[in-house]
């Protein structure tokens, strides 16, 4: 069946790591679209060319969503079909995306979103935490707000899901230890679907001791016991 190809936009997720993690209906999106819009035009160029996909690219990020969302807006107006990707996993999901789905369809445009890569559905289930109920938090706030979200936390009953960077993630484990008991069950996992994948599992205060004893490297997604 022919893709309808009215004026709109495409969520297309792209690999968290892994290159071959992407479905054959993403690709021929990215090749059938008029342009796409990139997290990191770099990233998205060296996909690109493992893709074997000729096609224009823009930046779309935190530093110019907001001066760049109106122009967008205006191009699939106009008629332009284009695709949103991030730098990994699906285009929204802690990343600057937000912003154009509202303003599209505030401008009554159709968005599509193809299924695909996300980082914190396979930590979840690969973590041995209860999966039916579960609240992805993405990344803390760096400074406001951050204590009175972890506070807020301590009563939640449901698996806890976070997004960490290297540079952060040994704060992130002792101030969770702080927050919500040393002895909570959690599963750290790194650079999935990479060569270098790796989860280790045990209580905040264990996974703490062994990140400070093995310098943290890639990027993280902790998975946290909620509070029984």
């Amino acid at each position: 069946m022919q893709e309808d190809t009215r004026t709109h936009l495409y969520l297309v997720p792209t690999p968290i790591g892994n290159l071959e993690d992407i479905t054959l209906r993403a690709i021929r999106i990215l090749k059938e679209v008029d342009g796409i819009l990139a997290e990191d035009t770099r990233t998205t160029g060296h996909l690109l060319r493992h893709l074997d996909i000729s096609q224009s690219v823009r930046s779309f990020h935190i530093h110019n969503e907001h001066r760049t969302v109106a122009a967008i807006v205006e191009r699939l107006k106009a008629g332009e079909v284009l695709a949103l990707v991030s730098d990994a996993g699906t285009p929204g999901i802690s990343d600057p995306g937000f912003l154009l789905v509202r303003a599209c369809l505030e401008a009554g445009l159709q968005v599509e979103c193809l299924p695909g890569p996300t980082a914190l559905i396979p930590a979840l289930v690969k973590s041995g935490l209860p999966t039916d109920r579960f609240a992805f938090e993405g990344f803390l706030p760096h400074k406001k707000g951050r204590s009175t979200r972890l506070k807020a936390l301590a009563e939640e009953s449901r698996t806890l899901v976070f997004y960490e960077s290297p540079h952060r993630v040994l704060r992130t484990l002792q101030e969770l230890a702080d927050v919500l008991g040393a002895e909570r069950l959690a599963a750290v996992s790194r650079e999935l679907t990479k060569v270098y994948e790796e989860t280790r599992r045990g209580t905040l205060q264990e996974l703490h001791t062994w990140f400070t004893q093995h310098p943290p490297k890639g990027e993280f997604v902790l998975v946290v016991q909620g509070k029984f």
